[in-house]
């Protein structure tokens, strides 16, 4: 998408009531990013209705989870809360997981089946478990099967679950990490889940010495199969966020700014589409895919294709959302960021929900947000 073609039809921005910031307890250190400006795609608003859909997705450099729904005006909605460092997401219309910088954190909804919260939200988010990992720089998260929690622990190259006295309890590694230890060796960094258990990865390389992935950005990427060890894709480019759905294997060539999936044959990366930004974040929902962008960051996301590519294509890089088209790629709709916030991180589609909130641990608000769980007394 060239810089000039995203506003073609007039963007959007959302409206001050429908534009609901976190309030921060005091005493409190000032958590505003700073200066942000918020454009959509016209007809967005419409396209999650018609759906019935919100969308959850965050940012680890502003600290926070963005729900996108529609409000009683049918207008685009946008709730914000302060987690730190918010990065793994995954959820449903009645349970939201996040990893943030030193915690998993699991809200619940607290709303029945038409129940409303100041008559404009239909669901309401409050964290009711914070199971503390400590730093481990937690990447992307699954729900398996028996409802166990895994999660991708970046900083010690493993595949992990919560523990109930330690930090966390490794459950896999890749074969060329000798050792779970605190070096960020390969850059493990998503997870697919397939039938309610850990199936593919994605890390940036083969490395097994610390910090050794950032020598093979550009072609050292790979997809593992967790089950057999088996690498299936090797030379991409920092793969993030590996999804099966529809029975393909679909990830993020981030390194490329391409969405795309394996050929199960010749075990190469299929481009779909190719996006103004560094992708990291990936959903589905009926025909279309939901991918997060950031602008590429200095000394990071630099000297990668992608650069050559935004120049190819005359385009600026992307703070935002994008949803295209499972079929052939076409930007159906979008959201922008403009200002303090510049990297986004993780997505996630809400089925069934049209205006959620939820409560920040540190808010005001959940001071006195108060539910009682109904008993027999």
């Amino acid at each position: 998408m060239s810089k000039d073609s995203a506003r073609t039809d007039g963007p959007e921005t959302v409206a001050p009531e429908n534009r609901n910031v976190p309030t921060a307890a005091a005493p409190a250190e000032n958590l505003e990013p700073g200066s942000i400006d918020i454009s959509f795609s016209p007809g967005l608003a419409e396209f999650l209705a018609a759906n019935d859909i919100a969308i959850g997705f965050t940012s680890y450099q502003t600290g926070r989870l963005y729900l996108i729904g529609r409000g009683p005006d049918q207008k685009l909605a946008l709730h914000e809360a302060v987690y730190p460092q918010a990065m793994g997401l995954t959820g449903d219309a009645n349970r939201i997981y996040l990893g943030t910088l030193t915690q998993i954190v699991r809200m619940e909804n607290v709303l029945d089946p038409g129940q409303t919260a100041n008559q404009v939200h239909d669901k309401v988010f409050v964290p009711r478990n914070m199971q503390t990992t400590g730093n481990v720089d937690i990447h992307e998260i699954g729900i398996q099967d028996n409802g166990k929690i895994v999660f991708v622990n970046t900083r010690h190259n493993c595949l992990c679950e919560p523990s109930l006295t330690h930090s966390f309890k490794p459950i896999w590694k890749p074969e060329f990490i000798s050792e779970i230890v605190a070096e960020d060796r390969c850059h493990l960094n998503g997870l697919a889940m397939v039938s309610g258990k850990p199936k593919y990865v994605s890390a940036v390389s083969r490395s097994n010495v610390d910090k050794g992935w950032r020598d093979d950005r550009d072609a050292g990427g790979l997809i593992i199969d967790v089950e057999s060890n088996a690498v299936l894709a090797e030379g991409l480019s920092m793969p993030h966020s590996p999804r099966f759905h529809n029975g393909r294997l679909w990830l993020l060539n981030s390194g490329t700014g391409e969405l795309g999936w394996l050929d199960p044959d010749q075990g190469g990366f299929v481009p779909l589409a190719f996006f103004p930004g560094f992708l990291r974040g990936l959903a589905f929902h009926n025909h279309h895919a939901f991918v997060t962008l950031s602008k590429p960051r200095h000394g990071h996301f630099e000297g990668l294709a992608l650069d050559d590519r935004l120049k190819e294509t005359d385009s600026d890089a992307w703070c935002g959302v994008q949803i295209v088209s499972q079929e052939d790629g076409a930007v159906a709709h979008w959201l922008r960021f403009e200002g303090a916030i510049t990297e986004l991180f993780d997505i996630c589609v809400l089925p069934g929900v049209e205006n959620p909130i939820t409560l920040g641990p540190n808010s005001v608000e959940i001071r006195d947000f108060l539910t009682i769980e109904p008993t027999a007394i």
